[in-house]
């Protein structure tokens, strides 16, 4: 490995006045050539908070394995994660956005602290995926983001069922229309294992738009946790980094603003979660590429909803990965003229040539084709009017029509609206 890869790593570990930092190094298990191959960063954000991230210490062992194999030297460290599906309905709500910055702000200090000369981030609960990409924004160094996948589906009653089913069930078990031992049974079997929600919740939806806006290898975040792939995809991650050192190919030369609409519009195509405003406006800025809440309504008004993916359709992640993956939806928005595929990825492909490739499963039902879509325009509407001072945004899929009349009611804190629910008191037309 030649001095040019490490283009900061030098200054920490090379020379005589060095040798305290090497010494402590050698103490974590580095040994010389160690000192002589650039340092790549592993930023995990394993926990055992939360499923979403609980496998992620084995994922990096794959990361840090092709890492050396791509003659790198790998070093991992940790940041948290909130846990929205945990934390929901309570005071521990409040903490979610904040630990986004909390993702971004601690990665980005190890890396400078440490003079690392790139960077593969692992993410997994909604908040710590754009989390790290703006951290690889700000940081602008060779660097790639990989999502730690989706949870497979539990089993109740003989149907598949998720996270969102339980939900639904506290609902239910509030109404008697679910018994408590059926409660129980479902929150025992809808997470059978490690992966995030598995929904087209904020997870899955980050985890496609950073496919697509080409920060994430083309198909491999839509791998689920547990599949046996997902580590082979990780190992290749660790060897596709090294390849960026080698291309000098950083996040400012793939976070274009043609790249950003490419991801609103898989945000928009899949039904995906509204989140993905909010965190894809931040991306935007860590870069300073003009990007406004209009863009959204915009693209979203153009690109059809092809995907039938929960919470407002029938299917999951998982069902999606079979059905042919996100390349497959990439290539059908391509064809039709939907999305600019001569935006570089971190493969160092267009994302074009990274979707030339897929291929449908026959006989799947997840996706349906631009000629024939579950509805014209995407899934997100950006709402204007005399309710809110500025501009609200909504999900809205093939079940919600485009006019509501009811009596509106403002709610001041979280669990109000929960209440009439609770108490069987809710009324029809009810609007909050």
């Amino acid at each position: 490995m030649t001095d040019s890869l490490k283009h900061q790593s030098k200054t920490l570990t090379e020379g005589p006045d060095r040798a305290p930092a090497r010494a402590m190094l050698r103490a974590v298990g580095l040994v010389d050539e160690d000192f002589d191959k650039p340092l790549i960063a592993v930023a995990n954000t394993w926990s055992e908070v939360t499923p979403c991230n609980y496998h992620l210490r084995e994922l990096a062992a794959s990361v840090k394995q092709g890492i050396r194999e791509a003659g790198g030297t790998p070093i991992e460290f940790n940041t948290i994660v909130v846990s929205d599906g945990i934390s929901m309905g309570t005071e521990g709500m409040k903490a979610s956005l904040i630990s986004r910055e909390v993702v971004a702000d601690s990665i980005e200090l190890a890396v400078r602290g440490h003079l690392f000369d790139g960077v593969i981030a692992l993410s997994g609960c909604d908040k710590t995926i754009p989390g790290c990409v703006m951290a690889l924004a700000r940081l602008n160094l060779p660097s790639l983001m990989l999502y730690g996948g989706s949870i497979m589906p539990g089993e109740f009653h003989g149907k598949p069922v998720s996270i969102q089913d339980v939900f639904e069930a506290v609902g239910s078990h509030a109404r008697g229309k679910m018994s408590t031992e059926e409660l129980n049974e479902l929150e025992r079997r809808a997470c059978p294992g490690a992966g995030a929600c598995g929904g087209q919740f904020t997870a899955n939806t980050m985890a496609i738009a950073f496919e697509f806006l080409g920060m994430s290898p083309m198909g491999f975040n839509g791998i689920p946790a547990l599949d046996p792939k997902k580590h082979e995809v990780s190992k290749e991650c660790g060897k596709l980094l090294i390849n960026m050192l080698k291309k000098n190919l950083r996040p400012s030369d793939i976070i274009t603003r043609p790249a950003l609409e490419n991801a609103i519009a898989a945000i928009a195509t899949t039904g995906g979660s509204t989140n993905g405003v909010l965190h894809l406006l931040s991306i935007a800025h860590e870069l300073s590429v003009p990007l406004n809440i209009d863009d959204f309504d915009t693209i979203n008004r153009r690109v059809p909803l092809l995907a039938d993916l929960k919470p407002g359709g029938q299917y999951m992640a998982a069902d999606l990965y079979q059905a042919g993956g996100t390349p497959l939806v990439a290539k059908w928005l391509l064809e039709a003229g939907h999305l600019q595929g001569d935006q570089i990825t971190v493969t160092g492909r267009t994302l074009k040539e990274e979707a030339a490739s897929a291929k449908e499963t026959p006989g799947q039902h997840v996706l349906h084709t631009v000629a024939d879509p579950i509805k014209p325009s995407g899934g997100l509407v950006i709402l204007k009017g005399n309710l809110h001072q500025k501009v609200v945004w909504s999900k809205w899929l093939a079940t919600r029509n485009c006019h509501t009349r009811g009596q509106p009611k403002s709610l001041n804190a979280k669990k109000t609206p929960l209440k009439p629910f609770s108490k069987g008191a809710s009324k029809r037309g009810m609007s909050s």
